[in-house]
């Protein structure tokens, strides 16, 4: 299995964070089967292009939310990483907590 789970939505609060505030968030290393994917379709196109982050951050975003990880952009690059045989990718985590 690639992913922990392939999920079809955000569970967690929305979090507001721009492009731009996402791109202050270091990358580390997140395993690709610890994470839930938060879009249950992909588009092939995407996957192939060679220049699919030419406009976009290098590294994918995930939110941790309540113990799990969920992969909020950067399906395709996960994806990508795990057909190279890749376990791990770096990504741009944000922690988020509950506020109950």
């Amino acid at each position: 299995m690639i992913f922990k789970l392939v999920g079809d939505g955000r569970p967690y609060p929305e979090h507001g964070l721009s492009n731009r505030d996402w791109a202050q968030i270091p990358p580390r290393q997140v395993r690709l089967d610890s994470l839930i994917t938060t879009k249950a379709v992909l588009d092939l196109h995407s996957l192939l292009a060679k220049d699919s982050t030419f406009y976009g951050d290098l590294f994918p975003h995930v939110v941790q939310w309540q113990g799990e990880f969920y992969l909020e952009d950067g399906l395709h690059r996960a994806l990508r990483a795990a057909l190279h045989q890749r376990s791990v990718l770096h990504a741009r985590v944000l922690e988020l907590t509950d506020p109950g």
